[in-house]
């Protein structure tokens, strides 16, 4: 049995003559790795990405100083252009400043003359009551008792105080419906600006030198404890200083308290009343002013 041959029929196409090289082919054909084209399309790709690291630093150091320098020349350009305003402003304040004092200077000589016009006015009247001089000033001063016609306003606290209701006044540190030193004070200052020549309250002299304070729930005059009702009397024209006393501030203000915290306040006219001398007055540093001839004191 002859052997079959195992080669197909027909031509075999040539061999290649590098078919031995085939290694140094395939390198002389892909001389560059694919991860390093793929690397080098991104570079090219990102653009300044691309760039060395020291080199981007470099770049965003000097945007950074660009942008600094800018925001310190508009900062100094705005202070430039600010200045003037401020300057300007500060001397207008210096000149209301000055204005102001002037002002202030021109009402304290306006003071002065209207308190020597008065020194004055009250000197004509002593020398003119025909009384000896000295004894008027003792009267006015509170150093000798008066008496004559007047005015009596008797002040007391509310019907229930201290268990009485109501809204309570601000700062009162007392019940709603309790008279305070202060409400006392008004009520004095109020006769004084109305016409009183004396007031006394509940027998003790008021003078230049008197003070209404609180201590407690107790009022004091000239560290004296006075209790309610509170008896306000004062010598002077009866029907005069009412009228005047009820258009006061300090008038309104009594009115206030009688209506809205129950205060009650009567008022009543006297046709003598007798005020005694302060008992508490002592001058240590005033004296007898030498009158002479041209001296208007």
């Amino acid at each position: 049995m002859c052997a079959m041959s195992s080669q197909p029929n027909g031509p075999r196409p040539p061999a290649r003559p590098d078919a031995s090289m085939s290694l140094l082919t395939t390198v002389m054909n892909h001389t560059l790795d694919e991860g390093y084209a793929q690397a080098a399309a991104r570079r090219h790709s990102e653009g300044t990405a691309g760039l060395p690291r020291n080199l981007r630093a470099k770049l965003w150091l000097a945007a950074g100083l660009v942008l600094a320098g800018l925001v310190v020349t508009l900062g100094a350009v705005q202070a430039r252009e600010a200045a003037p305003t401020v300057a300007r402003e500060r001397q207008e304040l210096l000149d209301r400043v000055e204005s102001g004092t002037e002002a202030m200077d021109a009402l304290q000589h306006e003071v002065d003359a209207l308190r020597s016009e008065v020194a004055a006015m009250q000197n004509d009247l002593l020398s003119g009551s025909g009384g000896d001089p000295g004894e008027l000033t003792a009267l006015l001063a509170g150093a000798s008792p008066v008496q004559g016609p007047g005015l009596e306003l008797v002040v007391n606290d509310a019907k229930g105080v201290p268990a009485g209701g109501g809204e309570a006044r601000d700062g009162s540190g007392f019940d709603t419906g309790r008279v305070r030193d202060r409400d006392l004070q008004r009520v004095v200052n109020g006769l004084w600006i109305s016409g009183a020549e004396a007031i006394a309250v509940n027998g003790q002299r008021l003078t230049a030198l008197s003070a209404i304070r609180a201590a407690g729930d107790a009022i004091l005059v000239d560290n004296r404890p006075l209790v309610p009702p509170y008896t306000v009397q004062a010598v002077g024209d009866p029907e005069a200083m009412r009228a005047r006393f009820e258009t006061t501030v300090d008038g309104q203000y009594l009115n206030v308290l009688r209506d809205n915290y129950g205060i009650r306040a009567e008022t009543s006219d006297k046709q003598e009343i007798r005020i005694p001398a302060a008992t508490s007055l002592t001058v240590r540093t005033a004296r007898p002013a030498d009158t002479g001839e041209g001296n208007t004191q």
